[in-house]
Protein backbone atom coordinates (compact mmCIF):
# COMPACT_ATOMS: atom_id res chain seq x y z
CA UNK A 1 0.00 0.00 0.00
CA UNK A 2 1.31 3.44 -0.91
CA UNK A 3 1.94 5.94 1.84
CA UNK A 4 0.73 9.56 1.89
CA UNK A 5 1.76 11.46 -1.21
CA UNK A 6 3.00 8.32 -2.98
CA UNK A 7 0.95 7.11 -5.93
CA UNK A 8 0.19 3.41 -6.04
CA UNK A 9 1.76 1.68 -9.03
CA UNK A 10 -0.41 -0.59 -11.18
CA UNK A 11 2.54 -2.92 -11.75
CA UNK A 12 5.44 -3.90 -9.50
CA UNK A 13 8.89 -2.45 -10.20
CA UNK A 14 11.47 -4.25 -12.30
CA UNK A 15 10.79 -3.45 -15.97
CA UNK A 16 12.88 -2.34 -18.92
CA UNK A 17 12.44 1.41 -19.39
CA UNK A 18 14.62 2.02 -22.43
CA UNK A 19 17.95 1.30 -24.03
CA UNK A 20 20.87 2.44 -21.92
CA UNK A 21 23.52 1.77 -24.56
CA UNK A 22 24.43 -0.09 -27.72
CA UNK A 23 27.66 -2.07 -27.53
CA UNK A 24 29.19 -4.24 -30.24
CA UNK A 25 32.54 -5.65 -31.27
CA UNK A 26 34.53 -4.10 -34.12
CA UNK A 27 37.72 -5.14 -35.91
CA UNK A 28 38.98 -1.54 -35.66
CA UNK A 29 36.99 0.22 -32.89
CA UNK A 30 38.84 3.56 -33.15
CA UNK A 31 38.66 3.63 -36.95
CA UNK A 32 34.99 2.70 -36.95
CA UNK A 33 34.21 5.33 -34.31
CA UNK A 34 36.04 7.94 -36.41
CA UNK A 35 33.95 6.95 -39.47
CA UNK A 36 30.71 7.37 -37.49
CA UNK A 37 31.97 10.78 -36.30
CA UNK A 38 33.31 12.02 -39.64
CA UNK A 39 30.70 10.54 -41.97
CA UNK A 40 27.47 10.31 -39.95
CA UNK A 41 28.19 13.17 -37.56
CA UNK A 42 28.08 11.01 -34.41
CA UNK A 43 29.01 13.27 -31.48
CA UNK A 44 31.92 11.26 -30.03
CA UNK A 45 33.12 11.91 -26.50
CA UNK A 46 36.79 11.80 -25.46
CA UNK A 47 36.29 8.25 -24.13
CA UNK A 48 35.47 7.04 -27.67
CA UNK A 49 31.69 6.58 -27.55
CA UNK A 50 28.71 8.89 -27.93
CA UNK A 51 25.85 10.02 -25.71
CA UNK A 52 22.72 10.28 -27.84
CA UNK A 53 19.92 12.09 -26.06
CA UNK A 54 16.27 11.12 -26.12
CA UNK A 55 15.33 14.77 -25.61
CA UNK A 56 17.26 16.04 -28.65
CA UNK A 57 15.21 18.28 -30.96
CA UNK A 58 13.08 16.28 -33.41
CA UNK A 59 14.06 12.98 -31.76
CA UNK A 60 11.24 10.41 -31.77
CA UNK A 61 9.52 9.86 -28.42
CA UNK A 62 10.25 6.13 -28.34
CA UNK A 63 12.93 3.62 -29.25
CA UNK A 64 11.78 0.63 -31.29
CA UNK A 65 12.97 -2.84 -30.25
CA UNK A 66 12.27 -5.79 -32.51
CA UNK A 67 13.69 -9.30 -32.90
CA UNK A 68 13.77 -10.48 -36.51
CA UNK A 69 13.75 -14.12 -37.66
CA UNK A 70 17.22 -15.59 -38.21
CA UNK A 71 16.30 -16.00 -41.90
CA UNK A 72 15.47 -12.31 -42.50
CA UNK A 73 16.91 -10.65 -45.59
CA UNK A 74 16.13 -7.18 -44.17
CA UNK A 75 19.74 -6.72 -42.96
CA UNK A 76 21.24 -7.75 -46.34
CA UNK A 77 23.73 -7.22 -47.81
CA UNK A 78 25.23 -7.19 -44.30
CA UNK A 79 25.93 -10.53 -42.69
CA UNK A 80 25.88 -9.00 -39.18
CA UNK A 81 23.33 -10.28 -36.73
CA UNK A 82 22.19 -6.76 -35.90
CA UNK A 83 21.21 -3.52 -37.57
CA UNK A 84 20.99 -0.20 -35.77
CA UNK A 85 18.37 2.37 -36.75
CA UNK A 86 19.57 5.92 -36.13
CA UNK A 87 17.05 8.76 -35.93
CA UNK A 88 18.20 11.78 -37.96
CA UNK A 89 17.02 15.38 -37.95
CA UNK A 90 17.54 16.16 -41.65
CA UNK A 91 17.77 13.26 -44.10
CA UNK A 92 18.64 15.46 -47.09
CA UNK A 93 21.57 17.10 -45.28
CA UNK A 94 22.89 13.76 -44.02
CA UNK A 95 22.59 12.07 -47.42
CA UNK A 96 24.41 15.02 -49.03
CA UNK A 97 27.24 14.54 -46.51
CA UNK A 98 27.31 10.80 -47.25
CA UNK A 99 27.47 11.46 -50.99
CA UNK A 100 30.32 13.94 -50.47
CA UNK A 101 32.19 11.22 -48.52
CA UNK A 102 31.51 8.64 -51.31
CA UNK A 103 29.25 6.48 -49.12
CA UNK A 104 26.81 4.50 -51.26
CA UNK A 105 23.17 4.67 -50.23
CA UNK A 106 21.78 1.16 -50.64
CA UNK A 107 18.16 2.30 -50.75
CA UNK A 108 16.07 5.32 -49.85
CA UNK A 109 12.37 5.85 -49.33
CA UNK A 110 10.62 9.13 -48.69
CA UNK A 111 7.01 7.91 -48.69
CA UNK A 112 6.83 5.51 -45.72
CA UNK A 113 3.98 6.30 -43.30
CA UNK A 114 6.56 6.45 -40.47
CA UNK A 115 8.86 8.94 -42.19
CA UNK A 116 11.87 8.87 -44.48
CA UNK A 117 14.41 6.03 -44.49
CA UNK A 118 17.80 5.32 -46.05
CA UNK A 119 20.24 2.44 -45.65
CA UNK A 120 24.05 2.36 -45.84
CA UNK A 121 26.87 0.05 -44.79
CA UNK A 122 29.56 1.11 -42.34
CA UNK A 123 33.21 0.25 -43.13
CA UNK A 124 32.89 -3.11 -41.33
CA UNK A 125 29.83 -4.14 -43.35
CA UNK A 126 27.16 -3.44 -40.74
CA UNK A 127 23.92 -2.21 -42.29
CA UNK A 128 22.66 1.06 -40.81
CA UNK A 129 19.08 2.24 -41.11
CA UNK A 130 18.67 6.02 -41.05
CA UNK A 131 15.22 7.34 -40.11
CA UNK A 132 13.81 10.84 -40.23
CA UNK A 133 10.47 10.60 -38.40
CA UNK A 134 7.49 12.42 -39.82
CA UNK A 135 7.02 15.79 -38.12
CA UNK A 136 4.46 15.79 -35.34
CA UNK A 137 1.06 16.73 -36.66
CA UNK A 138 0.09 20.32 -36.06
CA UNK A 139 -2.95 20.68 -33.81
CA UNK A 140 -6.14 21.39 -35.72
CA UNK A 141 -7.54 24.83 -34.91
CA UNK A 142 -11.25 24.94 -34.11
Amino acid sequence: MAGPGVAASAEPAGHITGVGGVFFKAKDPKGLAAWYRDVLGMPLEVWGGAKLRYDAPRHPPALIWSAFPATTKYFAPSTSEFMINYAVDDMDALLARLEAKSVAVLKRTDDDPNGRFAWVLDPEGNKIELWEPKPAASPVKP
